[in-house]
């Protein structure tokens, strides 16, 4: 038989804690026991988790995870979430369907109501490419400003949201074409030369009947951005004597506009939006500062 003595564990002389037996270089482990409160919480968590296991999806099989028995699913939980939101909205959708753009704008029940709906949409639907804010980017509308290609009331914003802008094989759509005077040999090189100088200095107080892109300018732009460079919001055509430039305002970018055009697109929502959340988005982008009456 062996020896108690020998059965028991060295005692480490400085704590008096017994050893487990292992050593390395000198360094002996000592065999504490590891406290309650991490056992209990260790036992609990086991518990918890085959309590889960059974009424959560968790099991992996071949035919996708078990249902468990409470039947839950991210799918039923967006669901009863969308339903609540539906719920709640109902109180106020009935009344703005059937409500004129004045009407909602009067009642600050309504309007506010639109106002955080348009939010919501605008972030989701429009602003990877007018941004957060709306400041838009080059080639990318600002639409805070007093700017508008084809008319800043609500009625405008919202026939652009609906129809889109250039959008392929729609009757509806906002068009507007500009030749391109440079590719498509229009304009000799020294005629874009000078309008494109002409353009630039375009809303001052100068007389610039004697420049020589004055006559190129009255002959091959006037029709469509006026005599003056105001522009016409009937053709879509940007005012040229302000400061705001859509695809940037040097020398460059409007030699380059004037040469090969340009041909912004942008989607009709018509069919991809309900008309509800279409009519908000005009409401919300037309109070963002610019929006005409």
């Amino acid at each position: 038989m062996v020896d108690k003595e020998t059965k028991k564990q060295d005692v480490d002389k400085l704590s008096g804690v017994e050893t487990t037996g292992h050593e390395w270089d000198g360094l002996q482990e000592l065999n504490n026991p590891l406290p309650r409160w991490w056992l209990i919480v260790w036992v609990v968590t086991i518990v918890w988790s085959l309590w889960y296991f059974v009424v959560y999806p968790a099991w992996p099989t071949l035919s996708g995870a078990t249902k468990g028995t409470y039947g839950y699913t991210q799918a039923k939980e967006l669901a009863e979430s969308q339903n609540e939101i539906l719920k709640r909205q109902s109180n106020y959708l009935e009344k703005f369907e059937t409500a004129s753009f004045d009407d909602i704008m009067n009642d600050r029940e309504l309007y506010e109501f639109a106002m955080a709906g348009g939010h919501a949409a605008f972030k989701e639907n429009c602003a990877t490419c007018h941004g957060t804010g709306a400041e838009g980017g080059k080639g990318y509308p600002n639409l805070n400003d007093d700017d508008w290609l084809w008319g800043g009331k609500v009625t405008d914003i919202h026939q652009t949201l609906n129809d889109g802008i250039r959008v392929q094989g729609s009757y509806d759509t906002r068009l507007s074409e500009m030749p391109a005077f440079g590719r498509d040999k229009l304009l000799s090189k020294t005629q874009i030369n000078d309008v494109v100088e002409y353009v630039m200095i375009l809303g001052g107080e100068t007389d610039l009947t004697s420049l020589p892109g004055h006559l190129v300018y009255q002959e091959n732009c006037a029709s469509c951005h006026g005599q003056n460079g105001k522009g016409l919001q009937e053709l879509g055509a940007p005012n040229l004597a302000d400061d705001i430039w859509l695809y940037g305002g040097t020398r460059k970018d409007i030699y380059e506009t004037v040469v090969n055009s340009r041909e912004g697109m942008m989607p009709a929502w018509v069919n991809r939006l309900s008309q509800n959340t279409i009519r908000q988005i005009s409401l919300y982008v037309h109070q963002l500062g610019g929006g005409e009456e």
